[in-house]
């Protein structure tokens, strides 16, 4: 019979509060099916109703999705006048905007105060803190990463998403920035996942693809995230058009996603239950 100490199983529904219809969703697979923890936008335009939401579900784990890309600022365009555009809405450039984190202190000083806004806001809901995560894992960024450390333990962070998946080119690639992301994350007191999923195929981990991830899921953490909406691409976000939110609520709500889990005595959780799993782990 398969050990359930051996496996700790996150599943996340990302963009929480971006659209009425993620939140439904949300709920939806947390009462009904398996989903075990969301990421809040902060910012976005559905975040008083999906806290509202959370805060009707108190085993819904909620973490702080942090956007400062594909979205719009907290912070008036006045206070962060490099970080945004005349809509307030953060750059597209995700490259050009990381070299002036590098390289500006000023708009590190704008950044830091963003992400501090954020937290804050976050904080403001009520919430418990679970974990962070970052819209388009832009915390891979050491700059963006080394604030929301610092920033977060001000306001109860204690665990933090690292976005490797494995057999995937961009984690071989990007291997020496997740193995720093990880050990500054350890030496900051974070829980991290061992592994993520989600990556390889964002916009359509369907039924059959989260059960192939089942299948063969690993020992240790590993955090399967979704985009699940009752609603289907340009209908959440016109950054989304091929994005097959509705096939990934189907998914989490589904019987046999349900069943391999329980043959395969996975364990489910969010991030404040990583301490606990090693512990119970270890030899």
């Amino acid at each position: 019979m398969p050990d359930p100490v051996r496996r700790l199983c996150i599943i996340t529904a990302d963009d929480f509060g971006l659209h009425a219809a993620v939140n439904e969703a949300v709920e939806s697979a947390h009462r009904a099916g398996v989903l075990t923890a969301a990421s809040l936008m902060v910012g976005a335009p559905a975040a008083q109703d999906a806290a509202r939401r959370a805060l009707e579900l108190p085993n819904l784990r909620v973490g702080l999705h942090l956007t400062l890309a594909d979205g719009r600022a907290l912070l008036p365009r006045r206070q962060i006048p490099d970080l945004v555009d005349a809509d307030n809405r953060f750059h597209d450039n995700m490259v050009g905007a990381g070299w002036r984190f590098f390289a500006s202190p000023s708009v590190r000083a704008q950044l830091a105060a963003e992400i501090r806004a954020q937290f804050a806001a976050f904080a403001a809901l009520g919430l418990k803190l679970d974990h962070l995560d970052a819209h388009k894992h832009f915390h891979l960024h050491p700059t963006v990463l080394s604030l929301a450390l610092r920033i977060g333990t001000e306001f109860g962070l204690r665990a933090v998403r690292i976005p490797a998946e494995p057999g995937l080119t961009a984690t071989r690639l990007l291997s020496p920035w997740l193995a720093l992301m990880r050990r500054r994350a350890r030496r900051a007191g974070m829980a991290c996942n061992d592994q993520i999923y989600g990556l390889a195929h964002s916009g359509a981990m369907d039924e059959a693809r989260l059960l192939r991830i089942l299948a063969s899921l690993p020992p240790g953490v590993s955090e399967i995230y979704l985009h699940p909406a009752t609603l289907s691409g340009r209908a959440i976000a016109t950054s989304m058009p091929n994005y097959r939110h509705r096939d990934e609520l189907q998914a989490l709500l589904s019987a046999a996603v349900r069943g391999a889990l329980e043959a395969a005595a996975i364990r489910l959780g969010g991030y404040g239950d990583i301490a606990a799993f090693r512990t119970a782990a270890a030899p």
